[in-house]
């Protein structure tokens, strides 16, 4: 306690009485776990002394007390993933956060947050000399840990340094309780984080929980982490007053959305919390929308929309320039922050679905259709009613058919892994097979299928892996590679993605891009590609990561960038009014050439 009463007797006696209570609260506190531990019990059986609410209340946050958080922030998620008794479930991790937090909040200065780290630390107990110790293997090395700012004695205090510094040269090789790896598949696996459903929000401490623990597992388990595009430092510095001062359980929800979104992966989101993703409301207008030309343009109108004349009055490939008196460019900037995404065009395909929602009841659109601007008034409709729009811009109809005898077509939102060999049999003799991924596989294709298209052994794929003795290293693995099977398909092979592709679908495009000849048509896709690896957060919410990198076997990246075609194609609003599937129209042109007729093509192609 040295290192303490030297800092108390720099402030005055309110301060030192203010801060000496959290200290001794806290203590005791971790004095009391300490012993529970000891005598044997589980992590599930630890003190519940928070169960209803951390009793921690934050009004304000000074800049003093927002970069002290910042360091409590980052050395509770070091600790989280290194120290032996956090490591081996002795501690229940999130509640030891509410006990030193008064503290921390209640410091006069930066020593003294750091003297009270310092003493939580020491209260954890000696960390024993490790026999053997985790190494780190440079063999195979993707990137490294981050962990420079340990040594950072002008930032902690050459204590504090110096014991962060010791409990990292002294970790035990692959012990973790908070992640695991999934079984053959390698990616984080985070079930032992608490959801915490009953929590009664707004609750600042548990809000913080959720910023450190989300925070904390981009940190050390996001094999994307150098791919966030953000100073993720920087960001737990803004998001600490952003999630900590959220006055409503809606607000907390929004502002995880927004730390969400920072990280620029497609596969993390705010699941149950959708409904809090702006623009609000119950109900939709009854038109689909896709951004088209960078434009927001009706695709297809439902059921629900009033067709008492001969026609609707909105039209497919109108272009929406308006909504309810405000413009959709100001409308689209007010709402891009809360919508993760791995890149642009994933973003703009969320947004489509959900810019028209809203309350139930009559509404405003305005539209531009050959150089006019038409206003109309339309009524929102329950969202069950209206059509959530397009998540797949495939042909309707049949999995599998022949566009003539020449082109053969198959679909993999309803093609199935026992029939691969029987598409592959229907287009024999064909010139050339379209494999349409403009949409998110049924099942998984790609050996299935892919074998199927491979002439010889073919590597397509290298992952990188987490670590569990290294958090925040990550290793290469060998590459993955098709086998081929027979039926073998000898013609050309032509692929077709866009902004609806993600994930398994750029997976499998990327493995069928790697059958000799094959290519790929259509526009940039989501960029969102791996293993996912979902954990809760505080209030009974949901995300996930990308638990896995996904390269091509030269390493080159797919992760924000997508799967980028080798022809690029997108729809045109002409397109769009006439009903045509340009993507499909280039994608037959491939196969027959340039010299096919553009009517037998555009006939082939048509929806």
């Amino acid at each position: 306690m040295n290192e303490v009463r030297q800092a108390l007797d720099t402030f005055n006696r309110a301060w030192r009485l203010r801060f000496l209570l959290a200290l001794i609260c806290a203590s005791l506190a971790l004095a009391c776990q300490a012993q529970e531990t000891k005598s044997g019990k589980s992590t599930d059986q630890l003190a519940h002394e928070f169960d209803n609410g951390s009793g921690i209340v934050i009004t304000e946050l000074t800049p003093l007390q927002i970069d002290n958080l910042v360091t409590l922030g980052r050395v509770w998620g070091f600790l989280k993933y290194h120290h032996p008794q956090v490591t081996s479930g002795q501690r229940q991790w999130d509640y030891d956060l509410f006990r030193i937090l008064p503290a921390i909040l209640a410091a006069h200065d930066r020593p003294t947050a750091n003297a009270a780290l310092l003493h939580w630390i020491e209260d954890l107990g000696d960390v024993a000399p490790c026999k053997p110790c985790a190494k780190l293997d440079e063999s195979d090395l993707d990137f490294r840990p981050d962990l420079d700012w340990i040594a950072n004695a002008a930032l902690l205090g050459a204590d504090l340094s110096e014991s962060l510094r010791s409990i990292r040269d002294n970790r035990l090789p692959g012990k973790q309780f908070y992640v695991s790896t999934v079984a053959n598949i390698g990616n984080p696996s985070f079930d032992r984080e608490l959801d915490y459903a009953s929590l009664k929000l707004p609750d600042a401490g548990f809000q913080l929980l959720a910023l450190f623990r989300f925070w904390n597992i981009i940190e050390y388990w996001s094999p994307y982490r150098d791919l966030v595009g953000e100073d993720w430092n920087g960001v737990l510095t803004e998001f600490i007053p952003r999630i900590a001062l959220a006055k409503s359980a809606e607000a907390y929800q929004l502002e995880l959305l927004a730390l969400i979104a920072k990280t620029h992966d497609g596969h993390a989101n705010l699941w149950r919390s959708l409904p809090v993703q702006p623009p609000v409301g119950k109900c939709r207008l009854p038109v689909n929308i896709r951004f088209v030309e960078n434009q927001p343009v009706v695709i297809g109108v439902s059921a629900a929309y009033p067709n008492s004349v001969a026609e609707p009055e909105i039209k497919t490939g109108d272009v929406v320039t308006g909504l309810d008196g405000v413009p959709v460019a100001k409308l689209v900037e007010g709402w891009t922050p809360y919508y993760p995404a791995s890149n642009d065009q994933a973003r703009l395909r969320d947004i489509a679905r959900s810019m028209t929602r809203g309350e139930c009841g009559e509404s405003s659109i305005r539209v531009r259709r050959d150089n006019r601007e038409l206003d109309f008034n339309i009524k929102r409709v329950p969202s069950a009613n209206a059509g959530s729009g397009a998540t797949a811009h495939d042909l309707p109809g049949p999995t599998f058919r022949l566009l003539s005898k020449d082109v053969a077509y198959l679909k993999l939102s309803s093609a199935k892994t026992a029939d691969a060999a029987h598409y592959i049999e229907q287009a024999a003799g064909t010139r050339g097979l379209i494999i349409d991924i403009r949409n998110y596989p049924s099942e998984f294709m790609v050996f299935a299928l892919g074998s199927l298209l491979a002439e010889s052994e073919t590597a397509f794929v290298r992952f990188t892996q987490g670590d569990l003795s290294n958090p925040g290293a990550f290793h290469w693995a060998a590459p993955l590679s098709l086998i081929p099977q027979t039926p073998h398909y000898s013609g050309k092979v032509v692929i077709l993605v866009d902004e609806t592709s993600q994930s398994q679908a750029e997976y499998t495009s990327l493995a069928f891009r790697a059958a000799r000849g094959a290519i790929v048509v259509g526009s940039t896709t989501a960029g969102a590609d791996g293993n996912v690896s979902p954990f809760a957060l505080p209030g009974g919410l949901r995300t996930m990561i990308s638990g896995i990198s996904v390269f091509y076997p030269d390493k080159t990246p797919t992760q924000r960038i997508g799967i980028v075609p080798n022809v690029e194609v997108k729809p045109t609003i002409a397109g769009i009014r006439a009903g045509k599937d340009e993507v499909l129209e280039e994608a037959v042109r491939q196969i027959l050439g340039r010299q096919a007729s553009p009517v037998e093509i555009e006939k082939m192609a048509k929806p």
